[in-house]
């Protein structure tokens, strides 16, 4: 499980590098708890993709859950939620890709 809080940005990508190479090595899906993430930027966003390539090609899922609507948002305006491999969790349960 990867755990976002506060706010990310350019600022704090160094700071979760050690985190994403961790969940890279996961032997199951990844879940990503987003409902203390106040503000992000799009280089959480690509992280996030590119951590969902790596899983996707070992067969694995990136599960999104609690994105507050200013998160939503932004994971909508980039397309995150549309790559193969990620789904997006309301109340624990898988919802459709929205189109």
């Amino acid at each position: 499980m990867l755990l976002c809080a506060g706010d990310e940005d350019r600022s704090t990508q160094s700071l979760r590098r050690r985190a994403l190479v961790l969940a890279f090595r996961a032997q199951s899906d990844v879940l990503v708890d987003l409902r203390g993430l106040v503000f992000a930027d799009t280089t959480l966003m690509i992280d996030l993709a590119m951590l969902s390539n790596r899983l996707r090609r070992r067969e694995r899922r990136l599960l999104l859950q609690g994105a507050q609507p200013q998160i939503m948002h932004l994971i909508e305006l980039v397309g995150l939620h549309r790559l193969p491999g990620v789904e997006l969790l309301v109340d624990g349960a898988s919802q459709p890709a929205i189109a």
